[in-house]
């Protein structure tokens, strides 16, 4: 029922026991996993580059304020 109490929506759990829940063959699951794994990797080497980048702009910024690297007008 999803009318309970003082007309207040609510599902219980039997209503959510008479869903079925439809999962994919093993060897979908299997290059599901794989997709996702390369995903998780893809991101993992982002993060790293964008880590990266940000040391260096750290750097290339604490170079300019102290006035170790001068930029030169042209």
């Amino acid at each position: 029922a999803l009318l309970t109490g003082s007309n207040y929506p609510a599902i219980n759990s039997g209503d959510v026991r008479a869903v079925e829940i439809p999962f994919p063959n093993y060897a979908e699951q299997t290059a599901i996993a794989a997709v996702l794994s390369d995903m998780d990797a893809e991101l993992a080497a982002l993060e790293q580059r964008r880590e990266k980048t940000r040391a260096l702009k750290q750097a290339m910024m604490q170079e300019l304020l102290t006035g170790k690297t001068r930029l030169v007008d042209s």
